[in-house]
């Protein structure tokens, strides 16, 4: 009975959870007049009519596009830097190392709003608003911490006599990490590449604020701005929002195994 329970009750909020994004789905297959209908139409006729006009009329693959480039360029550096110090941190004698990743669990917790007045002038000066790389840096800021402390939680796994047969056979820090060490660390640096890539591909707030120009501007903050003539463009909506999610939904489904493993063999050890 008890199992029984358990299981309705993950069936329940599994389901309340996937109803957002089904109903959105469903919208997104409908013509205009199913949308506006009343009472509801539950079931959609399967029509692509609002994929065509978010692409035609609102510039979805253009916003498509932008967050590729920034959501790429954001995992390719926090992962690079993160295995170089989350290698530093784990295998290497460094003073003081525990108050780094202290301060780095620290630097994670504080709230976007909190930095959003220093990070826009610091690109100001910089004269980096409306660019890839002003967008870039502060997603590289906000995710370093969760690379490192996954890398390295899983750096800490591995059994250090391995290191010391690469030193043996004449191998450097770095030859060691990326011949030896890297392979075997391959589920974790894989799993903190795809959250920090699913943590760029949704960030809303720094969009908003440093991509004004339409010609920067990421999939979350294209959406949020499809303007219709009268009324919100629900339909075209729905689609874009369809196109954004459901790679992420796939990539999770598809790696969620290793993504379980590298988060669970990252937590074992302090």
């Amino acid at each position: 009975m008890k199992k029984l329970f358990f299981y309705l009750l993950v069936f329940w909020v599994v389901a309340l959870s996937l109803l957002p994004f089904l109903w959105f789905v469903d919208t997104s297959l409908k013509t205009e007049v199913e949308v506006t209908s009343i009472p509801p139409v539950l079931l959609p006729s399967g029509s692509l009519e609002f994929y065509i006009s978010s692409i035609r009329e609102y510039n979805l693959l253009h916003y498509l596009g932008n967050s590729l480039v920034v959501a790429g360029l954001t995992t390719v550096i926090t992962i690079t830097l993160s295995l170089l110090a989350g290698y530093t941190i784990a295998r290497l004698r460094l003073p003081g190392k525990q108050y780094i990743m202290n301060a780095l669990l620290l630097v994670s917790m504080f709230p976007q709003i909190s930095i959003a007045g220093p990070v826009w002038r610091i690109l100001q000066n910089l004269g980096w608003l409306n660019t890839y790389q002003g967008l870039v840096l502060p997603y590289v800021t906000l995710t370093l911490p969760l690379g490192v402390w996954v890398v390295a939680g899983f750096f800490r796994e591995l059994p250090p006599e391995l290191e010391d047969a690469a030193k043996v056979d004449g191998c450097s820090h770095i030859q060691s990490l990326f011949r030896i060490m890297l392979p075997l660390a391959a589920p974790g640096v894989f799993t903190a590449a795809i959250l920090v890539f699913i943590y760029a591909w949704n960030e809303f707030f720094f969009a908003l604020l440093i991509m004004t120009r339409q010609d920067y501007q990421t999939l979350p903050v294209g959406i949020a701005l499809f303007q219709g003539q009268y009324t919100l463009p629900w339909g075209e909506i729905a689609a874009a929002s369809t196109v954004a999610t459901v790679p992420l939904v796939l990539l999770v489904f598809l790696f969620q195994r290793r993504i379980i493993s590298g988060l669970s063999a990252g937590a074992v050890k302090g």
